[in-house]
Parts: C-alpha cells; structure tokens; sequence
C-alpha cells in the first residue's frame, strides 16, 4: 500500500480517486525493447519473466530500459524454454475449439532483467493497455488482463503480487518457493505452481539418510533467501543427526563494481568448499547462485580436480545446467550431481513446436533474437558471421537449452491451462449468462471472479496429469529426484532416479533408485561416503571427540558382555539373558543350557561316592547287626548305633537329589530331607554323648541320675532336636519354598538349571541349627573324652564332631564364593565328607575290634580294661 502511495503521488492521482476510469488515452508507445512479446486475444495473460542479467548501478530510473546503455549482456539461453511453454500453450488452446469456442487468448510477456525490483514497473505495464501507459486507467481499448504468470523467484513474486493484489488480479508463481509466502496467504493472491520450500527441506533430510550422510556442506546465498534456508534447515539437521561441516555464504553481484569486491570472499568460500573433507554439498539459491557457483569452480579446475570429488545436491530454485554463460566453461564438476527439480513430464507435440522454431516466424517475439545470437554464437544482422535462421535447437548442447520440458516450463504450461480451463469453467456457469434484448448473452468477466473457480479447479491436461490446486493455493505435486550425467561435448541428460510427494499415500512419499544414479568419476561409480569420520564397526561403540560436533567420535570396543549388531551405535546393548556375546561382540550367541547331570564327571563322581559310602554303611550296620551280642556293640547303645547307621546311610543317598535336571519335586525334597536327616544323625551323636556322660554319673544304684539312663532318654533328645528342624523346614515350605530356577547370569556362556532356595534365610537356619547340634555334641563330648575308655565313646564322638564342624564351616565361604552346579557340588562333598566323618570316627575303630580283633571283644576283656 506504501508503494502504490508514492506512485499515486509521482502520478498526483488523489488516494480518493482510487477507481477506475475509461477515458480516451493519448496513445503512447511503450518505451522500445526487444524484450517482450506481444499477441493480442480476447483474454490476455501477462507474465513476467527473466533471460537477461544486467549488471545495474544501485540507483537507476524508469525513464529508458537499462539494457540500451548495458553493453553485452548475459543471455540465460535456457530460460527462452519459458517464453516458449507459454506461447504453445495459448496456441494449443486457441487451436482447441471445445475449451474456449468462439474466445481467444493472447499474451504480454515482459522481461524483469532477474531484477526483483523491476518487478513493480512489469506489474504496472502489464495493467496498462499495450502501447498506453497511463496507470490506473482503463482505456477504451483496453488489454482485458486476466491473469498475470511470474515471476521468477520468491522476491520477484512479492514484488509483482504486491500491486496485481490492489486489483485482485490472480497471480500464477512459477518459481516461488519460499515457505514465508504462507503467512502472506491472506493478502497476497498468489497461485503456486511449484511446493512450499519446507517439504523440499525434508526431501534433502530423507535423501541424506538414506545415503547415511552426516557431515554436509552448506553453500548458500549471502541474502535473506539465505539466511531463511539455513534458519529453516540447520534446526531439521540437528534434529537428524546430520552435521554442517561448513556453511558457505556466495555474494551476489549486482553492478560491475560489485565483481571486483567479492573476488576475495568467493576464494575464500571456494578454499572452504574444496578443503572439507565433506563430500556431499547441498547448494541452495536461484539462478545467480549456481551461475556464481559455477565460476567458482572455474577458477579452481585447470589446477585442481578437487571440484570433481563432491556431489552437489541442488535445491529446485536453481536450474542446474543454467550455467553455461560462457562457452568456454563445462558442466563437468557437476558430473553424478543429484537435484530436486519441479515435476514434469513430457508435453505432446511441445519438442515438435521446439524443432519447427526458426526466428524470421517468431513475429512479436523480443526474445528470440538475443537468444538465437547468443545459442548459435551469430548475428542475426545483415553483417559478416550472421545467423542464418535455419539453424536448430536440437543441435544445442543442454547447458545452452533443453529440449524436453523443464519443470519451469511445465508449471508454466500447467498455470496457462489452468488459466484457460478457469474461464471455460466461469462461462458455462449459468449465473454468468444473462438476458439482453430478449438473447441470452455473456456477462463480462473481471479478473477477480476467477478466484472462487480456481480455488476448486480441477482438470486433466496434454500429459495426462491431473492439475489441481490444494486449499493453500498450492499445485499438488512434487519434487522429481534426478541425476545429472554430463558428457566430454558439454551435453548431458537429466535421468530421473526419484521423487518427493509429500501428498502421497504413507510410505511413499520418498523414493530413490540408487542403481539408476551415475556417482561423479571420482568414485569409480561406488556410493560416497560423507562422514567427519569412518563408520564405527559391529563391535564397536562411538565415543564423542571433545571439542568436536557430534558428528565427529571415535570409535571404542563395546564394554564385556555388549554388543552392537549395526554400524555407528550410540552404546553397546547387553545380550538377552539366555544369549552372550562372541568373540568379535557384533551379535548373540544362545548359551548352553547345564546342570549337573548323571552324564558328566562330576555327577558320575558324586554318585559313584554316594553309593560307595553307602555300601560302606550297609556293611557296618550288618556287621553291628551280626554282632549284637559282643560286648562293644552292647556297650555303645547299639540301638542308637543302628538309628546312627541308618541315618548316615540316608545321608549319603540324600545327595542323589542333588544330581540330575532340577524339578519342582526335587527342588523342595532336596534340602528338606538333607536337613531333617542330618539332625536325626547329629541328634544320635548328641544323645550317644549324653548316654556316656550319665553312665559314668550315675554309679549309685537307686539314684536320680541313674532314672535317665534308658531308652526314655535318648528318644527323647533324638525326637525332640530332630522336631525342631522339622519345625524349621515347615516354615521354609510355608513361606517361600525352594523352586526350579536358570541361572542365566552366574556364566556367561551357559544357562544352569538349578534349585533357587526361596528364603536363603531359612537355608541357613536350618543349616545352622545343624551346627548348633554338632557344637553341643563336640563341647559335651570333648569334657568326657578323659572318662574310662572301656566304657567311653567320648574320644570318637569329639573326632567326628571336630570333622563335621569343620567341613561345615569351610562349606560356607565356599559355597558363596562358587557359581551354578559347582554349588551343588560343593554341598554334595559337604554331604558326602560329614557323613564319612561320622561313619570312620565313630565305627571304623569299633568294626576293627569286631572283624580284626574278636579276641578283644569279649566280656572279660571288656571288664578287665
């Protein structure tokens, strides 16, 4: 609203006066240029488009166009596509005569010289009638503008959106990318033929993860377009794990002695291009950018082929191959480059319409000549070296000019035939027919009456594409992935390997073929690697550099008992419990599941003692048994002998519990039956030491003492001590009984099966209860171990007692400091030695006597000792 102030002041046009007036206007020819094209019809479409760069000074005027006093310019030949979308456009729906019968459209193309500012007098042009330059006024023939196409870049758009919006003209943008127009949205009336920049941000994002590329090169323009790229991507970046391994700003120029003043910052940014290590550089800006880009790498290549390493990855604003300006400059460092491009697809007939162009036909066409003379490197003058007219576009190498359809040239096309199928559309309305004079007739259509049509349009075009705008004012489609190969003749072809739709089903929206891509030469056709560092192997862990971005680690082996099964793992992780890591810790390896089975040497061992032990037993208890006369079996209780024999004997066949895959049976028999049998063998020993003390203690006949001699007391100590444990293991089955349980953790490479003793409380109390017995019976016997030795089981009782003491209290650090099975080994010796203790101390000297000395086992002998 500003500018269009200052404009009515400069032309005293009252603010009041704002409408429109038909007068009669002076004709005035517009100011002379080649650089437009004109073709009248009954609807016209401006457009304003750019194929000249002009060096200007900051300051310059309206009063002449600035290419009169700018020498040679710089033709962008490519660009003349873009002129040429649109003309075959309008003529394949003039030569249509059932979308617009009876109507025909025609054209006013301006040039805008790739000036942003220039955007505002091409607006003001395009409103005026051809040839009457009166702003704000409608002429008696006037130019029935209905739609304006252009322009090239998101600045140049806001500039001509910001006075075609006065008018609600409907603005068709070719080449604006720029995410911060949505916000605009409201105001400025601007139909995108091309996606909002943000889902090419996320194309890039997803294209460097599926090549694991982290360490990226940033080139961009040093301007606002600039700075809103990386404020937009670098967040994304970071978010993905991808590090910026220098961010490389490009100064434009402007005017001549903008060149001379940005000679040093561009070798700085080349030195800092070509010096990283990064292979992939993601190049963003507009035509400028990658024409400056490519000067760049001019300097460089005749000394260095540093050029030739890097695959560049192009953003859709810039035209990849838009860079020969220069004959003598090649495409060949952007060999193998990858580039987002505008969608498009190939127009029926349009490279037929290419191939049949020759400049003496082209009437009206301004751009043609500064294109054809600088294509063909002729004049077109009546002059030495001059054009012949004949000359073909196909004989045009691509960096000059491309003759499929560029995607430019196909949103072009789309926005011409949307423009056309909108007025279809709005005259076969019947709210737009009215009756005049007793005949139905058109009403007459304004360029702000097209809007509520072209926000539900929808048609099918040449190429057999759906067109249609979403409710953002967005043409639906996206970006096509293609690969650039260039040739030793400075030809190249564009090979579609990929495309980003963000409007696709899920899980399409990103697609690559990496088998279709051609990898620049320098490596040897091998996907590159883009990395601070080597990736870390399986096996290994990354480790942050100090001082350097998270990119950049080393690489260190995974802790014991980790692994890592993929490449560049933050941390290792531990195996499942029934698995453990192998040697080169890059997977799991399923452990052995084990147990102290009948089948190893271990348990074939601990049952062959068992049963030895036992048949030792069964032979001491038959030779007592066989004996039970003679005196030294009388006079040591030989009942409780027998109880002590049995005892032992189930001592020693308990341990077969303790051998053999765990089961829920076992588990609670295990240790029950080895604590209640060994308190009955201990409870023995303790009422045979009492027996020995009170016999010696009760010498008076008729005493008190005597009345506990018997049997009433030695049942009474072997019943009540042995309830006692039974009391024990109750409680222990009660509250949390022993189980079947895997050991998954005590080895690293096997799974032991074994008992889990529920309470480990009530184990060692029932295990030191055991000890509580042996004490009593060590300290009750060791104080009568002096007494008379006819009569005296004192000695052998101490012995034994002293032998299962000790066995028990070495069993406990051993016990706790041993893992899986050899636990249960070490509570079978235990078994095993206590039981042999009590066997060998108490009756190896006892059997000696019966089967080695019967002579001293005879009353006489007894009495006289």
């Amino acid at each position: 609203m500003v500018v269009l102030q200052v404009m009515l002041i400069l032309l005293q046009i009252p603010l009041a006066d704002l409408h429109t007036h038909v007068v009669k206007c002076p004709i005035r020819e517009p100011l002379p240029t080649p650089q437009r094209y004109y073709k009248r019809g009954n609807f016209m479409i401006g457009a304003s488009m750019s194929q000249v760069i002009l060096f200007l000074d900051d300051e310059y005027s309206f009063h002449e166009y600035p290419i009169s006093d700018s020498g040679s310019p710089i033709i962008v030949t490519k660009n003349y596509q873009h002129v040429l979308a649109l003309v075959f456009a309008v003529n394949e729906i003039n030569g249509n005569p059932k979308l617009l019968p009876n109507v025909s459209l025609g054209f006013h193309i301006l040039e805008s010289y790739f000036s942003a500012k220039r955007n505002y007098y091409t607006a003001i042009e395009l409103l005026c009638t051809f040839g009457h330059f009166v702003p704000n006024f409608e002429c008696e023939i006037h130019s029935n503008l209905i739609a304006v196409i252009g322009g090239l870049g998101a600045e140049a758009s806001c500039h001509l959106a910001a006075l075609l919006d006065i008018y609600k003209l409907p603005q068709f943008s070719y080449g604006d990318f720029a995410p911060t127009l949505n916000d605009q949205a409201s105001s400025l009336i601007i139909y995108r033929m091309v996606p909002d920049e943000a889902h090419q941000y996320n194309g890039i994002v997803l294209l460097l993860l599926h090549f694991r590329w982290t360490w990226i090169g940033l080139v961009t323009m040093d301007d606002g377009n600039g700075d809103v790229f990386l404020k937009n991507l670098l967040p994304v970046f970071l978010q993905r794990a991808i590090c910026p391994a220098f961010i490389g700003r490009v100064s434009t120029i402007h005017s001549f002695t903008d060149y001379f003043s940005v000679q040093n910052s561009w070798q700085e940014t080349y030195s800092t291009i070509m010096g990283s290590k990064a292979s992939v550089v993601v190049v963003h800006g507009e035509t400028q950018a990658i024409m400056c880009l490519r000067g760049l790498l001019y300097q460089g290549e005749s000394s260095d082929k540093a050029s030739y390493s890097k695959v560049w990855i192009m953003a859709a604003q810039m035209d990849i191959s838009a860079v020969n300006t220069h004959k003598g400059w090649t495409i060949q460092s952007f060999h193998g480059a990858l580039a987002f491009t505008v969608h498009s697809q190939e127009v029926p007939r349009f490279q037929t319409f290419l191939q049949n162009l020759r400049p003496h036909d082209a009437q009206g066409d301004g751009f043609i000549q500064p294109f054809w003379e600088q294509a063909f490197g002729c004049s077109l003058a009546n002059d030495e070296g001059s054009c012949t007219g004949e000359e073909r576009l196909e004989s045009l190498p691509g960096p000059f000019f491309e003759m499929s359809m560029t995607g430019h040239s196909y949103s072009i096309y789309n926005a011409v035939h949307a423009i056309a199928n909108t007025l279809h559309a709005m005259r076969a309305s019947t709210s737009w027919v009215k009756l005049h004079r007793g005949r139905l007739e058109h009403q007459t259509l304004r360029p702000w009456q097209l809007h509520p049509f072209l926000r539900s349009m929808m048609f099918n075009n040449s190429a057999g594409e759906t067109v249609f705008l979403n409710k953002n004012g967005e043409f639906s489609v996206g970006f096509d992935i293609t690969n650039l190969v260039t040739f030793p003749n400075t030809s190249f072809v564009r090979i579609k390997v990929g495309k980003m739709d963000p409007w696709a089903r899920p899980g399409k929206e990103f697609e690559v073929d990496e088998d279709a891509i051609t990898w620049p030469t320098y490596f040897n056709q091998v996907m590159p690697l883009s990395l601070c560092n080597d990736h870390c192997c399986p096996g290994y862990q990354k480790k942050k550099k100090e001082g350097e971005p998270f990119c950049c680690y080393d690489c260190v082996p995974c802790p014991e008992g980790k692994i890592s099964d993929q490449p560049d793992v933050d941390s290792c992780s531990p195996c499942h419990q029934d698995q453990y890591p192998n040697t080169k810790q890059d997977k799991c390896t399923s452990k052995a599941v084990t147990f102290l089975s009948y089948t190893e040497p271990l348990g074939i061992s601990s049952v062959a003692f068992a049963f030895f032990f036992a048949l030792i037993t069964v032979g001491v208890l038959g030779t007592f048994v066989k004996h039970h006369n003679t005196p030294i079996v009388k006079a040591n209780n030989r009942n409780l002998s027998y109880m002590l024999l049995v005892s032992i004997l189930l001592c020693f066949l308990c341990t077969l519990l303790f051998v053999g895959q765990p089961e829920k049976m076992m588990c609670l028999l295990r240790q029950m039956a080895f604590g209640v049998v060994f308190s009955v063998a201990v409870s023995c020993v303790l009422a045979k030491t009492v027996i020995v003390v009170l016999a010696f203690m009760a010498t008076k006949p008729g005493g008190r003492i005597r009345k506990w001699v018997g049997k009433r007391l030695t049942n009474s100590i072997i019943v009540v001590c042995s309830l006692i444990q039974v009391g024990l293991c109750s409680v222990w089955l009660t509250t949390s009984p022993p189980f079947p349980d895997a050991d998954m953790r005590s080895h690293m490479k096997e799974v032991v099966l074994e008992c889990n003793e529920g309470s480990v409380a009530m184990f060692y109390c029932v295990l030191g209860y055991m000890g509580f017995l042996a004490l009593v019976s060590f300290t009750v016997a060791f104080l009568a171990r002096n007494l008379p030795g006819s009569f005296n089981e004192a000695k052998f009782i101490t012995f034994s007692m002293l032998v299962f003491c000790s066995v028990w209290l070495s069993f406990v650090p051993t016990y706790l400091s041993t893992k899986g099975k050899y636990m249960v080994a070490v509570e079978i010796f235990s078994i095993l030695a206590s039981s042999a203790g009590l066997l060998g101390c108490i009756f190896f000297p006892k059997c000696y006597i019966i089967i080695l000395r019967p002579e001293v086992n005879k009353k006489e002998m007894v009495i006289r000792r």
